[in-house]
């Protein structure tokens, strides 16, 4: 099908490995215009005329976070309509060669391939269209636009803006870390869709500041408190916890021990256990409104600016996926473009073979993902009987630095934390497969309904597999334990749940946080950047032995990496995961937002090197938002709120300190004294069962016969009370103050994000404003510009002798119905 394309085909013998054709395609200005027409590109057609009032005071402190203009605006500010090419001379049209932008002009090109016929007249087959097919049935190998010149360096062609090599210069170093992105040119060279994804992900870094900020406050207040803390002092004391035993935290391996031992965990815990961490859990509560608010006021301005307001997504998106096509048996009438066109027969039982398969599938593996969290905790339970048995005579205070803050608690939750990075790892990789494959049987339409199904179903595979230890320890680990002589197993085998340290189990899920969140995000980086570049350097290690004159732009474009269709839906979801890390679990580690923002930081010069260096230049295409993820991160904004209110009430020991502190302090003060012999119950030795009791040898050489009672951490009645073992009025106190906390912070965090949502319009005010002068101005130069035509077309048609009014009124109702259409 001829479609004015010009094509210049380079024999293989011309090419580097002397096998590849090479078909280098050119679209000159008469299909830009007719396919831009088409697609109803915007063009622009006057100077913005709106003064610009955006200069903030104190300018010039942000001078040496600025780039030269030129790379920051690589083109002036314009109203812009949708181009008309019969109307060519309405728009502002300098220079054929340049009108129309990089980005523009691939994305023409590729629709027009995406909708090219390839049949022979002969050939009763006349769906046989579009390069995705011929790629996927391996007629064609690659389809990518070029480059236009080598990153680090110019290009020699004086007319050659050279914006890969600026782009590299100017934003993907490294040591441009401090400066702004060039989002203008990122959406010259690129296109939209990734130019919105880096203006995301730099809005995002940039709000993290503030989120870091106040987070490294809260964590410097615990260090400044950290002599102030009475509880750890008394655990501390040989006069406090010296002297109390407490009984064994596992059967048979596990020995008496004293509250002492868990001195240097106690004073960690304060380090994040403590009033900063209530007002922290709240201000990220807000935080993360104003991050989702402010960020659609950020989004509705660059749609603007890259003339999105009036775009719609299914415009780009109604090709046909090519394994949908190939699935079509039947045709029927689209009712928007009067054609026929091929849709899928589905039968009933096809339907409900596929639904029992992807049941059959999801079934096993969320029975995977649970076999997984029982083997890990299984392994915590039984390796802490091992760590406790080798370190019950202190063999590791040998070790220097480290030696004395190694417990049996450090060491498992350190292991099994690893562990588990490695299973998470592992899984990871299957989980992909597994929601491709599901996706696939599904058969989507289109591109877009494909990407956002699959959108869907890995952000809930990953956020299992990611979140799932942390809401075990956060939620359940120590929460089900019993006490002494009547302990809960796990699934009813021999080994017993897991208590929580005396200094709560904060620490582990902190411990745990930084483990899961650190390694994934040293490895997400890792990947990216050295995984690509080693591909690169072994696919050209041939061709970088030639001269340049034989080793062509579009052989060296060729043995890049291909981004592929999916390449941004990874980085979203890296970073959507990383999202839930600091806003699901940040009231157990303040510092995760700082740790979130030196990797972002890192992340957005990753991205940016890779795209610039070593992958194929993408097609460009549109997108006016980030899709499907803003639901997902509402989502998320919601249920933080939810679970950080648990972790301050359940998982922290804030409100049984308050409650003690409020209610049960003995001596009327407003102090902690006396908190730590408070919160343990006492046990009668003598009344431990058989299998409970430590083997011989087990306990340490000071626990002798003298030593009748053991205390362990609940609110219980000690031995030979009416309630011998039952709950104590203070437990239940406890509960209704933990009950209270969560639905007064609840209630409070969810008010103050609807009421800030509610205060803050998506649009700002200038924006509508300009939005709504560009469609009036549009209507008025548009109308006078037909006026003028009509003008001229009645002056050429009159004689020019003729003073009298021109009879000319059969065309009036023209003029009427013109008018009226304007």
């Amino acid at each position: 099908m001829n479609v004015g394309l010009e094509l210049e085909t380079e024999d293989k013998s011309e090419s580097e490995d002397g096998k590849t054709y090479f078909v280098k395609i050119h679209a000159p200005w008469e299909v830009l215009a007719t396919y831009a027409d088409v697609l109803k590109i915007k063009v622009p057609f006057k100077v913005n005329d709106i003064p610009d009032n955006s200069e903030m005071p104190m300018n010039w402190m942000s001078t040496p976070f600025r780039l030269p203009e030129h790379i920051m605006h690589p083109e002036a500010d314009y109203f812009t309509a949708p181009f008309n090419k019969s109307k060519s001379d309405f728009f502002l049209i300098d220079d054929k060669d340049t009108f129309f932008p990089p980005s523009t002009r691939n994305r023409i090109v590729y629709y027009i391939l995406s909708r090219c016929s390839y049949f022979r007249d002969e050939c009763g087959d006349k769906d046989k269209k579009g390069i995705k097919r011929l790629l996927n049935n391996s007629t064609y190998t690659a389809a990518f636009p070029l480059h236009d010149c080598r990153y680090w360096k110019k290009s020699r062609d004086a007319n050659c803006e050279s914006e890969r090599y600026n782009l590299h210069k100017h934003w993907a170093r490294f040591f441009c870390f401090f400066k702004e992105q060039p989002l203008n040119l990122i959406r010259k060279y690129y296109g939209e869709k990734i130019g919105i994804y880096f203006a995301w992900l730099g809005f995002y870094t940039e709000m993290l500041l503030f989120a870091a900020i106040v987070g490294t406050i809260c964590f410097i207040y615990g260090v400044l408190t950290y002599d102030e803390n009475q509880w750890s002092k008394e655990i501390c004391s040989e006069e406090v916890g010296g002297n109390i035993v407490m009984c064994p935290l596992c059967d048979r391996k596990c020995g008496y021990w004293k509250l002492n031992s868990t001195c240097n965990s106690s004073w960690q815990s304060h380090l994040f256990d403590n009033v900063g961490t209530v007002f922290f859990a709240i201000f990220m509560g807000i935080w993360v409104t104003l991050f989702l608010e402010f960020w659609k006021r950020r989004q509705a301005r660059l749609e603007y600016e890259w003339d999105l307001v009036d775009f719609e997504e299914e415009q780009q998106q109604l090709q046909l996926r090519p394994e949908y096509e190939t699935k079509c048996t039947n045709r029927k009438l689209n009712r928007i473009t009067q054609e026929t066109e091929w849709v899928l027969n589905r039968t009933i039982t096809d339907i409900m073979g596929k639904l029992l398969l992807c049941w059959a599938t999801v079934t096993l593996w969320i029975s995977l993902i649970i076999a997984c969290i029982i083997g890990v905790i299984a392994y915590r339970l039984a390796v802490y009987a091992a760590f406790a048995s080798i370190m019950k005579d202190n063999p590791t205070t040998n070790l220097q630095v480290v030696g004395p803050y190694i417990t049996p608690q450090l060491a498992t939750s350190v292991t099994a934390s690893c562990i588990n990075f490695v299973i998470i790892m592992i899984l990871n990789l299957m989980y992909e497969r597994v929601a491709v494959w599901i996706t696939d049987m599904e058969i989507p339409k289109t591109h877009l309904e494909y990407e956002n199904k699959l959108t869907v179903k890995m952000f809930l595979f990953q956020f299992v597999n990611y979140y799932s230890s942390c809401f075990y320890v956060a939620f359940f680990k120590g929460k089900f334990v019993g006490y002494p002589g009547n302990y809960v197993y796990m699934f009813g085998s021999k080994l017993r749940n897991e208590e929580c340290d005396p200094g709560g189990c904060l620490i582990e899920l902190t411990t745990q946080l930084v483990i899961v969140m650190t390694g994934k995000q040293v490895w997400g980086n890792i990947q990216e950047a050295l995984v690509p570049w080693l591909m690169n350097w072994w696919g050209s290690r041939k061709a970088r032995n030639h001269p340049e004159s034989l080793y062509s732009r579009w052989e060296q474009d060729h043995d890049l990496q291909g981004f592929g269709q999916l390449g941004l839906f990874y980085e979203y979801l890296e970073m959507v995961i990383q999202f839930g890390f600091i806003t699901l679990f940040v009231a157990s580690f303040p510092l995760a937002p700082l740790m979130a923002l030196i990797n972002n930081i890192i992340e957005v010069r990753v991205d940016a090197w890779k795209l610039t260096t070593q992958f194929r230049r993408p097609v460009a295409a549109k997108a006016h938002s980030i899709g499907a993820w803003e639901e997902i991160l509402n989502g998320m904004a919601v249920l933080s709120v939810v679970t950080n209110a648990f972790i301050v009430a359940f998982t922290s020991d804030m409100i049984p300190r308050l409650v003690y502190m409020y209610a049960y302090q003995p001596y009327g003060e407003m102090n902690m004294k006396g908190y730590i012999n408070n919160s343990l119950s006492v046990f009668n030795i003598t009344a431990i069962p058989f299998d409970n009791k430590p083997d011989d040898g087990e306990s340490p050489s000071w626990f002798n016969s003298s030593i009748t009672s053991c205390r362990y951490r609940d609110y219980r009645y000690p031995s030979g009370h009416d309630r011998e073992y039952s709950h104590t009025m203070q437990f239940w106190h406890i509960l209704a103050a933990k009950l209270a906390f969560i639905i007064i912070m609840e209630h409070v965090a969810f008010l103050v994000k609807f009421f800030v949502a509610w205060m803050i319009p998506d649009v700002p005010s200038d924006v509508r404003a300009r939005v709504k002068r560009e469609r009036y101005l549009v209507q008025e130069y548009l109308h006078n510009y037909e006026v003028e035509k009509l003008k001229i077309q009645l002056s050429q048609n009159l004689p020019g002798d003729c003073n009298c009014t021109p009879m000319i009124y059969p065309s009036i109702p023209k003029h009427e119905v013109l008018s009226g259409c304007l």
